[in-house]
């Protein structure tokens, strides 16, 4: 069945209460309603037979729905529309469907991406006398259960006194904390109709006036009195849609801002006060002492994970920290509550401060512009030179982990231009799927695809669903015959994995372009044809060798190693 082409609003925080017509006054109907308010134009998944009811209502409603080959996958690829478009959907049915999903929605949930999983359950009335149905696995609620523990909010949507409700307590849930929320609909209630006339309440949660208020003071008096200040711009910045707001706080008070990994490209990097990436020791020496030497460091919307923070290698002294999320607000060892991060950075930018202004970091002195060298052997560093050059605001960069992910944390990205990794869950396979849920989120830009040979081989199979769409990321294969970044930790056998014929992929999907790259030259070639190549996929199979890795990579593994 053909795709529905849906180009959906940008998903927005507080939906118009909605006037029902007749078939919206069902569980299901009122659901599919709802997801539209929230801004939502695709929803993810595979189909099965506890599902399949309410999947015939999405084929019928204007709503989008994009069938992948893996409901692991139709999770990632949610997660990338959520992060793209700001909520994601994936549907699927019970538990050989919903378990398959619980990696991509843990990771969602870790990185604070808004996906909205529905999943289909027995009926009520044929759970009666405790029969061992199909799928299921211990109780009926084992399922519920599991992803209470990876979700913001949950429900079943049993009771038709209750449900309506409960769909709307998860969505706002979703919304509110950009976490994952789950729903699950017996197939006997897709069409049950609500017992009363239900009327969506739209809450909005304030801040408590009186601890912003001493939290901006705080921070006020602090600011003004540092001789150093610098900024750490962090992911939330960009989930709550407040990176606009901090460059202008930044360009107001000419406060330099670095940004972290999992947050590349909140801000443009070719902003004049933008530093590059802070990582404790894996990021460049000179950059890692102008942000520990700082007396006010101005942390917004930034995770301290470990690899963040250089595998816990930063050395930021608390007492010199303003830092501000949307769990936690701390002013050196003040903490504040009930304040919502959004708040607190508008506040932030009206404050009357008198900051000094600090002498920038002069940029890393690249190699210049990049001077092909046909015969040469392909290296790591020179694929990654050839790959900034290409960059513009026409793409998304989409980074898998391993040193596909390391390296791009050099590559240049614009204002316009997305920046998507699994920087914290670090789950290998993201990257294939994902690009297909920038892919729909965005159609007007093109996806990236950066991805190690051990992760394709874990996800690659999605390429049939750009196929299928149309779709046309350009996807590189660093091609080192394993998993490197285990080899630097601990070397053996275990790492190693067979060597496909990643480029022949087109001719197993019929559709797409393949390059087999040893050179530079040959990657020229491939990059030339593949960026002309507009109506499908193009793949490069990039061979490396094993031991060629990144310079981030190298202090990783060392910072690593001692750890293990």
């Amino acid at each position: 069945m053909a795709t529905k082409k849906v180009i959906a609003k940008k998903a927005t925080k507080q939906p118009a209460v909605p006037q029902l017509s007749e078939a919206e006054q069902t569980i299901g109907g009122y659901l599919i309603r709802r997801l539209q308010d929230y801004g939502l134009g695709h929803v993810f998944g595979i189909p099965g037979d506890f599902i399949l009811q309410f999947y015939g209502m999405l084929e019928d409603s204007p709503l989008g729905v994009i069938g992948c080959t893996r409901e692991d996958n139709a999770g990632y690829a949610a997660d990338a529309y959520a992060r793209v478009h700001g909520i994601g959907a994936v549907c699927v049915t019970y538990c050989v469907g919903g378990l398959s999903l619980c990696n991509s929605i843990a990771g969602a949930y870790a990185e604070k991406s808004p996906i909205i999983v529905i999943s289909g359950a027995p009926g009520m009335a044929e759970r009666r006398a405790n029969p061992l149905l199909h799928h299921r696995v211990g109780a009926f609620t084992t399922q519920r259960e599991v992803f209470e523990k990876i979700t913001v909010a949950s429900a079943a949507l049993e009771d038709p006194l209750t449900a309506f409700r409960e769909i709307d307590r998860c969505l706002e849930a979703a919304v509110r904390y950009k976490r994952p929320v789950y729903l699950e609909l017996p197939r006997d209630r897709v069409q049950t109709k609500c017992p009363y006339v239900h009327v969506p309440k739209i809450e909005p949660v304030v801040s408590d006036e009186n601890a912003l208020s001493e939290a901006l003071a705080d921070a006020q008096r602090v600011i003004n009195a540092c001789k150093k200040p610098v900024l750490i711009v962090g992911v939330e910045l960009h989930r709550f849609g407040l990176s606009e707001e901090v460059v202008k706080f930044a360009e107001r008070n000419s406060i330099p801002m670095v940004g972290t990994l999992l947050g590349k490209s909140v801000v443009s990097e070719k902003h004049p006060l933008y530093l590059g990436i802070y990582e404790g020791a894996m990021c460049r020496d000179e950059l890692r002492i102008y942000v520990e030497d700082s007396d006010c460091v101005i942390m917004l919307g930034a995770f301290l994970t470990d690899i963040d923070m250089g595998i816990f290698t930063a050395h930021l002294d608390p007492r010199k920290c303003i830092y501000a999320t949307s769990e936690e607000t701390r002013i050196s060892h003040h903490h504040f509550h009930d304040i919502l991060v959004s708040d607190f950075v508008k506040g932030l930018a009206k404050l009357d401060l008198k900051v000094p202004k600090r002498p920038l970091l002069p940029r890393p002195k690249g190699e210049g512009k990049f001077v092909l060298k046909s015969r040469d052997k392909i290296t790591n560093a020179r694929l990654f030179a050839r790959l900034n050059e290409l960059l513009d605001d026409s793409m998304v960069v989409v980074a898998d982990v391993g040193d596909c992910l390391f390296s791009a944390a050099d590559l240049t990205i614009y204002r316009k231009t997305e920046f998507i990794s699994p920087a914290y869950y670090t789950s290998m396979g993201f990257a294939i799927p994902a690009s297909i849920g920038v892919s729909v989120a965005a159609p007007d830009r093109r996806p990236l695809v950066l991805v190690g040979d051990g992760a394709f081989q874990m996800t690659c199979m999605e390429l049939s669903t750009a196929v299928r769409h149309g779709f046309n990321p350009i996807v590189i294969v660093l091609n080192n015959k394993g998993y490197t970044t285990e080899r630097f930790l601990q070397d053996g056998p275990f790492n190693d994995i067979l060597n496909w014929n990643y480029h022949r992929m087109p001719d197993l999907l019929g559709g797409g372009w393949g390059f087999e790259v040893r050179t530079e030259g040959e990657l020229d070639q491939a990059l030339n044809a593949a960026l002309a190549h507009r109506e499908a996929f193009s793949l490069l199979n990039v061979h490396l060798e094993p031991d060629d890795i990144s310079p981030a990579l190298k202090r990783l593994a060392e910072g690593l190693s001692k750890r293990l």
